[in-house]
């Protein structure tokens, strides 16, 4: 047990740190320090290692996943109109997956020791530091474990030939998605399209952290009612 009122040492590693919060763990996480250092997790330095992820190692690796995935379907005698379906259709699925995961599991409320480790892993270490760049995108070996079960199911549920399409498809949503995930945070958009979705996301870190789910777009928070209001609307209501 601790007791209330623990404070974290910022200036040692944080992961076994932060599960002695206890329930004040949430109010603690979700008070962003927006500086662009980037904090030491773990005394280990391989486990520190794993943590750290330049945002091009993610197109590097999973890229050519992606272009084999494709291919494997082409070899079994699709098209290139019905490719570029499938892909289509896989794109299409992660961003569910996107705002699912998002939304139901990187946002999951903790309290326990465990729970607030977890958690801090998963996703509170992005809250509390949301422009540590080495830390924007996820850890290629974390992405492999979880790539598993994804593509058993995919195999599950679509035919032989289709599912490594869709796969592919699916894996390029993710690229488009932690690459854009990065740029949101350090890139200084000129279109309106894209400084839209910058403010769109940076909402959801700095002013409503409960809504604004979707990071590629915010189709899904249209659907399931978790748009955030604008600062005008929100005044004016």
């Amino acid at each position: 047990m601790v007791a209330q009122g623990f404070t974290v040492d910022m200036n040692k590693p944080l992961v076994f740190q932060v599960g002695h919060l206890g329930e004040a763990y949430q109010d603690w996480v979700h008070q962003p320090i927006p500086g662009k250092e980037s904090p030491r997790f773990f005394e280990s330095d391989f486990w520190e290692f794993l943590t750290r992820t330049a945002w091009w190692v993610i197109p590097i690796i999973w890229l050519p996943v992606v272009f084999w995935s494709i291919s494997k379907s082409v070899k079994m005698g699709h098209t290139y109109p019905q490719i570029a379906l499938l892909v289509a259709v896989g794109i299409f699925i992660w961003t569910l997956l996107e705002y699912t995961l998002h939304r139901f599991l990187f946002h999951i409320k903790t309290k326990s020791y465990w729970g607030n480790t977890l958690h801090y892993l998963l996703h509170g270490c992005h809250h509390k530091h949301p422009m540590d760049g080495l830390r924007l995108v996820f850890p290629p070996a974390a992405t492999a474990i979880l790539l598993i079960p994804f593509w058993n199911l995919v195999k599950f549920i679509f035919t032989h030939s289709t599912s490594p399409a869709l796969f592919g498809g699916g894996l390029l949503g993710y690229v488009m998605y932690d690459v854009t995930h990065y740029y949101l945070h350090h890139g200084q958009p000129s279109m309106e399209l894209q400084r839209n979705l910058k403010r769109y996301h940076l909402n959801h870190h700095f002013r409503i952290q409960t809504k604004g789910f979707g990071i590629t777009s915010s189709l899904w928070d249209r659907v399931f009612g978790t748009l955030p209001q604008t600062k005008a609307a929100s005044k004016s209501s």
